[in-house]
């Protein structure tokens, strides 16, 4: 029975990926998609803690008294430890993106359990707090992520709009106008405070367009803040 269930694991690995991208995400798994209150947006970050960007959108979301949510990788957070207690110190919202930023298609059940659990104990551990929310590389789950996020008691938790901010021909105007055309109130923004999965530099565009996309919202009467503040009645994934 034991090599049977083994067995069975491996096989339903990787289906639920295809449950993580798109409208139909959108529309079908709004827990999963991160949809909210009609009159809130979250603003959201991945794959920080960078000594080199980071504290520039910390800076940023001071000066316009804004709280985001940052979903933080394990391996950054070990080599700059004091840039978490800063992230949270601005009363941010820390989740987990993993330790590295990798696939879960190309990892075993086991892998992904080692991944997750390394880099919820250890920003649990800088943090003096359980993490909650979890978002995985490139917004991939499967079925060994979904288990292994529910035995640490983390939500998977994607979005709703993206910037494509990690392309070398990202500008503000460009990651600007790619989240506004998908954004509604409830939506939740994917962004990057670091180029360190993408092209170098490439964080610059996406702190030129943070101040528009507030602007945005702020014209449209849409509060802005971190995940924990997005409540809505919706099924849990």
């Amino acid at each position: 029975m034991a090599t049977f269930t083994s067995m069975a694991t491996v096989l339903a690995h990787p289906f639920p990926a295809m449950t993580t991208f798109g409208p139909v995400r959108n529309r079908v798994l709004p827990g999963l998609a991160a949809r909210g209150s009609a009159d809130h947006v979250a603003l959201t970050f991945d794959d920080g803690p960078d000594p080199n960007s980071t504290p520039r959108f910390l800076e940023l979301l001071a000066a316009r008294d804004v709280r985001a949510t940052f979903f933080l990788l394990g391996s950054m957070a070990e080599r700059a430890p004091g840039l978490v207690y800063e992230i949270q110190a601005a009363g941010h919202e820390i989740g987990v993106h993993g330790w590295h930023h990798q696939s879960l298609l190309f990892r075993s059940p086991r892998a992904t359990d080692q991944d997750l659990t390394r880099a919820r104990d250890r920003l649990a551990e800088l943090t003096g707090v359980q993490p909650a929310l979890f978002r995985p590389p490139y917004g991939v789950m499967t079925a060994s992520a979904h288990r292994t996020a529910r035995r640490l008691g983390l939500r998977p938790t994607l979005w709703t709009s993206w910037g494509e901010d990690w392309t070398a021909r990202a500008t503000p105007s460009s990651v600007y106008r790619q989240v506004t055309k998908d954004l509604h109130g409830g939506g939740t923004i994917l962004l990057h405070d670091t180029d360190c999965t993408a092209k170098p530099g490439s964080w610059r565009a996406t702190l030129g367009a943070v101040p528009l996309l507030l602007d945005h919202c702020d014209e449209r009467g849409w509060r802005v803040g971190p995940l924990r503040e997005h409540q809505r009645k919706a099924s849990r994934v």
